[in-house]
């Protein structure tokens, strides 16, 4: 079948994965955004989405989306390295290739190998908890312990800055997959995509922050500087 055995179908089936990761991006940013300004409102969104019946069929979906991304990844870094052969390296400099776009694959291994180390902190002490038949852990309580040590909010601020370089290259790129290809939309999906991929990482980045900075008190010092601006 054409779309699993063509380099066109591989690329379309990474465009449409990548897609699907790019929207859940923005809403488990935006949804970690409510837990640094209420935690009853967090909560009742992981309830929500704890419970619901489309919610749940939707997780594996997910899962499914994260294998087929990563595994055509690597078929087609392999593919067009072994088809480009030695002469991949000059071809690439004389291009003037961006340097997310050259190491691609590279950005890929270490967003995934941070998402490991993230589903240890989360996923492990939640979902997989609660499978088990045990009781979960709270989701608000396993950010605030997670990111109130300063290594740990620095790994995941290097994964972050990952994450953006490989989305400022994947976003335009799963658009060109699918047709968008000429001058125009080019520079169009690549100033898009630079917005996506920047709205993205500052949320995450800011959640990340913040709680570290509730951590050690600071941010309820920010809090009260804002109030008092506002009046």
């Amino acid at each position: 079948m054409w779309l699993f055995n063509s380099s066109i179908g591989k690329k379309f089936i990474m465009s449409l994965s990548g897609f699907f990761l790019v929207f859940f991006l923005l809403f488990h940013g935006t949804m970690n955004l409510v837990a640094v300004f209420s935690e009853s409102g967090y909560n009742a969104i992981a309830d929500f989405l704890g419970t619901n019946a489309v919610v749940q069929f939707m997780i594996p979906v997910l899962a499914l989306g994260f294998i087929l991304h990563i595994v055509y990844a690597t078929v087609l870094t392999v593919q067009n390295r072994r088809a480009r052969g030695n002469d991949r390296y000059a071809k690439s400099a004389n291009m003037g290739v961006q340097w997310a776009s050259k190491n691609m694959f590279i950005l890929g291994v270490v967003v995934l190998g941070a998402l490991g180390w993230h589903l240890s902190h989360f996923w492990a002490k939640m979902q997989l908890v609660e499978w088990m038949g045990d009781k979960p852990e709270a989701g608000f309580t396993l950010i605030q312990v997670a990111f109130s040590s300063p290594l740990i909010v620095v790994g995941y601020l290097v994964w972050f800055v990952a994450i953006w370089f490989h989305l400022t290259h994947g976003f335009w790129s799963m658009f060109q997959s699918i047709g968008f290809s000429n001058d125009i939309w080019y520079k169009r999906l690549k100033g898009l995509g630079m917005v996506v991929s920047t709205i993205i990482c500052l949320m995450f980045t800011f959640v990340a922050v913040a709680f570290y900075l509730q951590s050690i008190g600071v941010w309820d010092s920010v809090g009260h500087i804002w109030t008092l601006g506002a009046h």
